[in-house]
């Protein structure tokens, strides 16, 4: 079978979700079982591969989704604790103190603060946290899931405390042939790795500068009486100002300190400064925008999580704003500390943990589940700090469990169904025909479809990837080595390369099936994740089209890659 057939085999699972989806408007519970019964017919007539191994590859799919719906289950239960406890009353009073602008509201509670969650967490956690927390606000449920997903871009290629590149990029690309070539050219794998890094940072920095501003319009085009571009756009000034004060620390962490902090870092530093900029009304607008009220809104925008508060008995005069917040907070503090392994905290909450290695005896086949080194439970362990923190009923925190669980069964049978049909793609490596995986026979007719023009592509590559496996990590993994081959097959610069496949697998976030899934199952909003991949396509598009552009500029155009990697190895 020529490598035409077996790219459009290995692509033909991904576009009927994309038609099913998207083009009917079909729920993800009943596209995803066909989608995968699909899979499991090209992965075993078409590529060959083993019933025991497609199996094995399905358990592992269901011990992923174990982790998932863990991180779920947590993020809701912590936005239904502060519910009952007044505090999410005081959170919405104190933004409308700040600004009463939901543009404004965006920027901080989704660039800013999300971006402080994806850079200590990863893993989807930005959108399980940000997108309840503004529905609690008073945002529709559909244009919270809409923003949170635009949140896993930008930051995503440092979440996690830099998983992506340390992890991603070093599994995916470092061997003992590569790091010998390095030294016979005067240098080694972690100066090579930093180059990459500072690339991945800096064309982040020049397409990310502008997601403030582009969530803006998503949100007043899509969810806005008037369905305009231009009432977001009138926020340019201060969407590109928010934009930069994150960008410009991230940048430079990215280049002088390494992977691991330049999304917490740009988050902290962009907090302050536009938080102070927000309250002096600097660069903010005369005109304030809002949404109609609920009652006018469409039902397709509405969710089924009940986070109305004006039914609950006013605790919030007992809590200050702070005392609201430091939930949030504790999350983000037990978040970072357990993400830097020299405290050794993530050895002592992965002691509890269920394994199951080479599953079915199919090698490389593994799932785990950490129930207390997850964000899921580490949101629960704030849970119950908050449960005497803000002096809680017990039957309010059994009123916020028993609401929280309710929310778990649909999500559940929609991602029993996707992750496993993932799994069966990514390991669909070993086979009879001896085939490469199918996400690595797309890549390559691809590269070899485009030839000298393939960096445009090469960020589409790795959003592809991020898209298939809903990870940058693992996008990275499984193509970083394939991205590498490609250039010095072309005679260009490697690192370039690998760098647009960090940058694009972060963007392919915003579109990956299940974490769209996850995301909306935290408003209560299952059932319509066609509408959100339509919303979200747009800046997943901008986002690997720009780095297109860029990617061919730093390989063609002013020698921009040669100079940066000179001034790296002086360092």
């Amino acid at each position: 079978m020529n490598l035409s057939i077996q790219a459009f085999l290995a692509f033909f699972p991904i576009l009927l979700a994309g038609i099913l989806l998207v083009g009917l408007r079909w729920p993800a519970k009943r596209a995803m079982p066909f989608v995968l019964l699909v899979a499991i017919i090209i992965a075993y007539f078409a590529w060959g591969m083993p019933v025991n191994r497609i199996i094995a590859s399905t358990f592992e799919g269901l011990g992923v989704t174990a982790s998932i719906l863990w991180i779920i289950f947590g993020a809701i239960l912590l936005l239904n604790t502060l519910k009952h406890s007044g505090a999410l009353k005081v959170i919405r009073a104190g933004f409308t103190n700040i600004s009463t602008d939901r543009r404004v509201q965006v920027i901080i509670i989704a660039w800013l603060f999300g971006s402080f969650i994806e850079g200590a967490s990863g893993f989807g956690t930005p959108a399980a946290i940000a997108a309840p927390l503004l529905l609690g606000l008073g945002f529709p449920a559909l244009g919270a899931v809409v923003i949170g997903m635009m949140i896993q871009s930008t930051p995503v290629s440092f979440g996690a405390v830099g998983t992506p590149i340390v992890i991603g990029v070093t599994t995916g690309l470092k061997t003992s042939a590569l790091e010998a070539q390095l030294v016979a050219a005067g240098t080694n794998w972690e100066q090579f790795l930093q180059i990459i890094t500072s690339e991945v940072a800096i064309i982040h920095g020049i397409i990310g500068t502008f997601i403030p501003l582009l969530m803006c319009m998503v949100l007043t085009r899509y969810f806005g009486k008037n369905k305009s571009w231009s009432e977001g756009l009138s926020i340019a000034p201060f969407a590109i100002f928010a934009g930069l004060a994150f960008t410009i620390p991230y940048v430079l962490t990215g280049v002088f300190l390494g992977p691991e902090f330049p999304s917490l870092i740009g988050a902290l530093v962009g907090l302050v400064i536009v938080v102070t900029a927000a309250k002096a009304k600097f660069l903010i607008p005369k005109d304030t925008w809002d949404f109609e009220p609920s009652k006018n809104w469409p039902s397709n925008w509405m969710g089924d999580l009940d986070i109305k508060l004006e039914n609950l008995t006013d605790k919030s005069s007992k809590i200050s704003l702070a005392k609201a917040w430091l939930p949030y907070l504790l999350v983000a503090i037990f978040l970072v500390l357990s993400r830097i392994p020299s405290l050794g905290i993530d050895k002592a909450l992965k002691f509890v943990t269920i394994s199951f290695k080479d599953i079915l005896s199919e090698a490389g086949i593994n799932a785990s589940f950490s129930p207390l080194y997850l964000p899921g439970g580490i949101m629960i362990l704030v849970v119950l700090i908050t449960y005497f923190l803000h002096n809680m009923k017990a039957k309010e925190l059994f009123s916020a469990i028993g609401e929280s669980s309710k929310t778990l069964l649909g999500a559940g049978f929609v991602l029993i169904f996707t992750i496993p049909m993932v799994r069966i793609l990514i390991n669909s490596g070993v086979n009879v025909n001896d085939y490469e995986s199918m996400p690595i026979a797309m890549a390559q007719w691809v590269a070899d479809t485009m030839g000298g023009i393939y960096p445009a592509f090469a960020a589409s590559i790795g959003a592809l990837g991020a898209f298939i496996a809903g990870s940058n990590t693992v996008s990275n993994m499984m193509l970083a080595q394939f991205q590498f081959s490609t250039a010095v097959n072309l005679g260009l610069t490697g690192s370039v390369f690998v760098a647009l496949q960090a940058v694009g697998a972060a963007a392919g976030n915003m579109i990956a099936i299940h974490n769209v899934v996850a995301a909306a199952a935290t408003v209560g909003m299952l059932g319509n994740e066609g509408i959100v991949l339509r919303k979200t396509i747009l800046p997943t598009l901008y986002y690997v089209i720009f780095a297109g552009i860029i990617g061919l500029i730093m390989i063609y155009g002013f020698d921009i890659t040669d100079k940066l990697t000179v001034y790296l190895s002086s360092l």
